[in-house]
């Protein structure tokens, strides 16, 4: 196999994408180069759609939700607009590895005339179009996961009889919810990148600031959201790869604990490798919208489908509590704690996520709640434990995967090879070290009851999801921000706060806590990053989902006002 094998099948399957989009709906107008024109987001991209689609399409989630679901506005109508501004949105940045329109408005047209038949919905996601990473199967539709050797296959396995026929079990519970499924959006190969990149659609670009990256590996799905051609998706974290993509295009994502949304059947990369468990979270343009969706999941009892899932139902009660811990703060604000941690130890963020993070400090304290500076276990062990999870295969599944065409993936695409396979003993000592590093954290947590005057720990940690907004491609350097999260497999939610400004982000000469802090702050450069989304993400314990949510569209709304 010669080493340009690769491209014939790459550019056919990327002209087979192209060649979904109805020629209707394809731009004749030359497009405007990143330089000439950075963000494509607002009016660029409105210009090519009706006034009735805009107003469709500029819609949260649970706003659609509300209309589709009592019969106002038709699942057709909402599906045609929503195919429409996904097709433009991936002629502008690369976002899209599967477009099935022809599929999701047949769907469409089953879910009004149930409607229409029956005078109620078929659940509380009917005719809500709904984006998915390229893990999820879906009948009838291909998945690569930026694999060119997938192309034709099921998960790289020839003549596989469940090839175009299976479907994931999410999304089986989404058309069971009355989702409407349109399209599936771009990841890295191997997924294991904080840029999306791969030789199918090569590289999908960051909407707001088209010189950065859209983030890694849900990058597909913060593009397309952001350029609200989806009102909301699912996409994975194994590191950060929901909360890098929701940061970087200014949306909200949630990176759940294992055990709350159904992983089963999804494609994935080292399958089997559970130090660090993968998790499905969705991405969305509020925060609310991220709680339908939630919900609506688990309304499905995944449980009972998925054996990696827990029985642990939506907790209204804990939803219920929060909400009147927060509403008891306008008039007691010693009723909420919060910590900022400014940096891990190890690198600190750019002036634009520094502000960011001030910006939310300065809220929550100007609102009277009390507000602690976060000082954990070392970060350093976290960003060691992490690495050793991610690379206990010696890259053995990066590498065969790519060899089944005999692709070379792009430079910033992490493989591991070269390093030697841990063995059972390794593994079982590398997961020993991560149990004593979450006890340790426990321990910590809990002391800060004595800080907060609450009489209770923090009950949420806002800190960085990456130093950097969005990130200027070849140069993710550091996922500390995020992956000590997986690791402790605590509750994490995005939250978009500003956009860098050059005129105000500037960088100061400072003392480096690490070579990749110098790093970082070298790669720094604020003309470049000019637009481009900035935002944090907060964090809570194991399994807190409910509680983050809820505070997660407090804290949204409070910066926001």
């Amino acid at each position: 196999m010669t080493s340009t094998h690769w491209k014939p099948l790459a550019d056919a399957k990327r002209q087979s994408i192209l060649d979904a989009i109805p020629f209707k709906w394809r731009i004749q107008e030359s497009i405007p180069t990143a330089t000439e024109l950075r963000n494509v987001t607002g009016a660029y991209i409105q210009k090519f759609l009706t006034t009735r689609e805009i107003e469709i399409t500029e819609l949260d989630a649970y706003g659609i939700a509300d209309r589709t679901t009592t019969g106002e506005w038709s699942a057709v109508e909402v599906t045609e607009a929503f195919c429409h501004r996904a097709a433009l949105a991936h002629q502008l940045v690369n976002c899209l590895h599967e477009i099935f329109f022809d599929a999701a408005i047949e769907d469409a047209k089953r879910l009004d005339a149930y409607f229409a038949e029956h005078k109620k919905p078929i659940g509380p996601l009917h005719g809500v179009p709904v984006s998915l990473k390229d893990q999820f199967h879906v009948k009838d539709v291909e998945t690569t996961m930026g694999y060119v050797g997938w192309a034709g296959t099921f998960q790289g396995l020839k003549d596989d009889p469940r090839n175009r026929v299976f479907e994931s079990e999410l999304v089986r519970e989404l058309r069971a919810l009355g989702a409407v499924l349109y399209c599936k959006t771009s990841v890295p190969a191997t997924l294991m990148c904080g840029e999306t990149v791969n030789n199918i659609i090569d590289y999908t670009t960051n909407p707001n600031n088209r010189l950065l990256s859209s983030g890694g590996s849900s990058g597909g799905e913060g593009a397309l959201i952001a350029l609200k051609g989806s009102p909301g998706g699912f996409g994975t974290d194994i590191g950060g790869s929901i909360r890098a993509p929701a940061a970087f295009n200014g949306l909200y994502g949630i990176r759940p604990s294992s055990g709350r949304i159904p992983y089963e059947g999804a494609a994935n990369s080292m399958d089997g490798q559970n130090t660090i468990l993968s998790v499905v979270g969705p991405l969305a343009g509020t925060a609310r919208s991220l709680q339908l969706f939630f919900k609506a999941v688990l309304e499905q009892q995944p449980w009972l489908y998925d054996p990696l899932v827990l029985e642990l139902p939506w907790r209204s009660g804990i939803e219920l509590d929060t909400r009147r811990l927060v509403e008891q703060s306008a008039k007691e604000p010693s009723k909420l704690a919060f910590a900022i941690m400014k940096d891990t130890g190890v690198a600190k963020p750019h002036p634009p996520i520094a502000r960011a993070l001030q910006i939310v400090e300065q809220t929550l304290k100007r609102l009277g709640h009390t507000v602690i500076e976060w000082t954990p276990p070392s970060h350093i062990t976290a960003d060691e434990l992490a690495g050793a999870a991610y690379s206990m295969d010696g890259g053995a599944d990066a590498e065969y995967h790519l060899g089944l065409a005999g692709e070379k993936p792009a430079p910033q695409v992490i493989l591991h090879t070269g390093l030697s396979q841990k063995t059972a003993l390794e593994v079982a000592g590398i997961n020993v070290a991560k149990r004593e590093y979450q006890k340790q954290y426990m321990d910590y947590w809990n002391s800060t009851s004595q800080a907060t005057g609450t009489g209770r720990p923090v009950d949420a940690v806002i800190c960085p999801v990456a130093p950097h907004a969005a990130v200027i491609p070849t140069r993710y350097d550091y996922v500390g921000y995020t992956s000590f999260l997986n690791l402790l497999d605590y509750t994490s939610v995005a939250i978009p706060v500003t956009h860098a400004d050059k005129r105000v982000d500037v960088a100061q000469p400072r003392e480096f806590l690490s070579e990749v802090d110098e790093k970082l702050y070298n790669g720094y450069d604020a003309d470049v990053y000019d637009g481009a989304p900035a935002g944090v993400q907060l964090f809570g314990r194991r399994l807190q989902e409910e509680k983050m949510l809820v505070l997660a569209e407090y804290v949204g709304a409070a910066v926001k006002a």
